[in-house]
């Protein structure tokens, strides 16, 4: 097991430069490489074991049933899960269908959970690859080694200066920086919704209210009861097959189906659920904080002073007052990526520099 997921953990280093958020990164770090895990067991369980395994009758070849039912779709009957097992019918939801293909309920998707998972963790990983391309390592290039305290200090007065310099040609420039990146946290949020309801789509409109009604589950009454992971992923289903009797007349087969994959499915995708939900709201708090950023400025300086709070307030006020939101956003990006006695310095110092500067303009 270590050596088919080993590989998935060079995801999850630890970076020397934040240039993102810690749920942004949730998104598209974590969220994928849980995806590529599910993916990779789900695989491995359904090519390691026997993923279906029906009963027939006698004159059947049982491999050929089998790869059938597979490949094709099983079913069950949705009114029969009320039923009494063992007396009123053998398994959940296994019943005679009386020929009307109306009632069915089919399942098709059991052989597909493995490349929709890896889809999806595909599709979690677009909003970095697109900010890590936009952000072309600007934050890198600002912070030059100076995350790191314990340097020559000639050499730390050059790259703080060479720093502030720069800062002060390109106030008011960073504008787009910051847009893309606050773009790129809104992708996140879409693509959760877009999959929670392209999964509620792929197990036919049952996913959306799927964690809910395993949580309601054990309060319902006995009768009234239906268990929702069984419901989804049922366990043992049934599957018609045709062939030619000795006659040329076409006779049917009856075949219950037994799908051991789908208890690992239906553990799988309660999890999902439920970290899908978290993270999205999540998300939409993230982008409620960030539109708030944008739409009060006063709030700007008590995030840069609590950044590090050796940052005076009237320094944190003084940077806010004369640079927009992309400025801002670079500045409180250092401060997360330097050492806090070489931040508070440049920020001190910027501060005068910016102030000298408005005050000699015209």
């Amino acid at each position: 097991m270590y050596k088919l997921l080993g590989g998935l953990k060079d995801y999850l280093k630890w970076q020397d430069i934040v240039t993102d958020n810690a749920i942004f990164r949730l998104h598209n770090l974590f969220t994928t490489v849980l995806l590529l895990t599910c993916s990779l067991i789900i695989t491995a369980t359904q090519y390691v074991g026997n993923p279906i395994q029906c009963i027939v009758g006698k004159g059947l070849p049982t491999h050929a049933i089998n790869t059938y039912c597979w490949i094709t779709s099983t079913f069950t009957m949705p009114d029969a899960y009320l039923r009494e097992v063992g007396s009123q019918v053998a398994h959940p939801g296994i019943d005679n269908d009386f020929g009307e293909e109306d009632h069915k309920k089919y399942y098709t998707y059991y052989q597909w959970v493995c490349f929709v998972l890896f889809f999806q963790a595909m599709l979690c990983y677009v909003p970095k690859y697109i900010w890590d391309s936009s952000e072309g390592g600007l934050m890198k290039s600002l912070v030059m080694g100076l995350n790191v305290g314990m340097c020559h200090e000639e050499d730390k007065c050059k790259k703080k200066k060479i720093l502030i310099d720069y800062l002060l040609r390109h106030v008011r420039r960073h504008n787009m920086y910051a847009i893309r990146y606050y773009f790129c946290e809104a992708l996140c949020l879409v693509n959760i919704i877009a999959q929670l309801y392209f999964m509620d789509s792929f197990f036919d409109g049952e996913f959306i209210s799927y964690g809910l009604r395993v949580m309601t589950f054990s309060e319902q009454a006995q009768e009234d009861r239906v268990d929702p992971m069984v419901f989804v992923f049922p366990r043992v289903t049934k599957c018609t097959f045709h062939k030619y009797g000795p006659s040329g007349s076409i006779q049917k087969h009856d075949s219950l189906c037994i799908l051991p994959l789908n208890i690992v499915n239906e553990k799988t995708y309660i999890f999902l659920w439920f970290w899908f939900m978290i993270l999205a709201t999540m998300l939409g708090l993230l982008l409620l904080y960030r539109l708030a950023i944008i739409l009060f400025p006063s709030l700007r300086p008590h995030l840069l002073h609590a950044r590090n709070r050796m940052v005076p307030r009237e320094v944190a006020a003084a940077i806010s007052r004369k640079t927009d939101i992309g400025d801002w956003w670079i500045l409180y990006m250092l401060g997360r990526n330097m050492d806090p006695i070489i931040y508070r310095e440049v920020m001190a110092e910027l501060a005068k520099k910016i102030e000298t500067a408005a005050s000699n303009s015209p």
